[in-house]
This record gives C-alpha cells, sequence and structure tokens, in this order.
C-alpha cells in the first residue's frame, strides 16, 4: 500500500478522516498542538501540519478510489499529470518520528522565555510559540506595547533561567 495527499474543504479536516474512517481507509491527519494568545489569554489548541491536507493509504487497485472524491470533507486528490501523486512509506514515518520527537522534546517549550542571541533583536527577551520547521523558531517579542510574532533561527534563542 502507498500514501497519497488528500486535500479537504476548509475547516472539514476532522469530518473527512472521520468518514474516511467510516469506510475503513487508513488516515493520517499529523496535528501538533500550538499555543495562542486570545483576549490576552494563552490557549492551546490542535492544528494540522499541513493545513489543508491529510493522507490516506491505499492501493492504486483499491475501489475506494471511486469514493474518495464524494466523501464528505475531501475536495480532491492531490494528483500531477492526472496520477494520484504518492508518497514514500519513510517520508510519512519521518513525519510520525518528527511528531513524537516535538512532543517528548526535553528542549524549549511552547510559553517557556527565551534571549535572542542574534541579528536585530540580539539581547532581547522573547517567548518561545512553536518550532517552525527544523531551523526556525516563532517566538513572541514585545515592540511597541505589544506582542509580536517574529521568526528567528532555533540556533539564535536560548532558553532563560
Amino acid at each position: 500500500m502507498t500514501w497519497y495527499a488528500l486535500q479537504h474543504k476548509p475547516a472539514q479536516g476532522d469530518r473527512a478522516v472521520e468518514h474516511l474512517q467510516n469506510q475503513g481507509i487508513t488516515c493520517f491527519y499529523p496535528k501538533v498542538s500550538v499555543e495562542k494568545i486570545k483576549a490576552g489569554k494563552r490557549t492551546k489548541q490542535l492544528e494540522a501540519l499541513f493545513p489543508g491536507y491529510l493522507f490516506v493509504n491505499l492501493e492504486q487497485t483499491d475501489p475506494m478510489w471511486a469514493k474518495l472524491r464524494s466523501t464528505r470533507g475531501i475536495l480532491r486528490v492531490v494528483s500531477f499529470a492526472n496520477k494520484p501523486a504518492s508518497i514514500q512509506d519513510e517520508v510519512i514515518e519521518h513525519i510520525r518520528d518528527g511528531l513524537h520527537t516535538v512532543a517528548e522534546q526535553g528542549g524549549i517549550k511552547p510559553g517557556q522565555a527565551v534571549e535572542l542571541d542574534d541579528g536585530p533583536f540580539r539581547g532581547i527577551s522573547a517567548i518561545f510559540q512553536a518550532y517552525d520547521g527544523e531551523e526556525r523558531a516563532i517566538v513572541l517579542i514585545s515592540f511597541m506595547q505589544k506582542q509580536q510574532r517574529v521568526t528567528v533561527p532555533v540556533s539564535g534563542i536560548h532558553a532563560r533561567n
């Protein structure tokens, strides 16, 4: 079996996964915990790692292909030259391993105070929000009496004690 990407309708990823699973299709909808500030309060919520996309594991000869497009929440199968784009198992496993690593990570955690060591914000204290890939991080800095989101290299921050 091979993995394929599906695009889901806006805000219907969970619905699409539920309906695909009801049909017996193996799905992978990677999510990460994200800390947001709403009305001055920090809240954690799960967000899709790949907004608008999920993955299914099917054989090319599986009769379920005909049902995919009519499944509630699904917009289309990601295709190139009218052929569904396959994704290697290793890629999906790498994403799964990465999600477990982030969840178990002993490094900088969301909401933790950090100090910026590099660039124009050098020496400024910030609040770590999330990793943005392997080499970048999103932090909140106070600038002009307002919290601003800034993306910085992970190598340019360190946790404050």
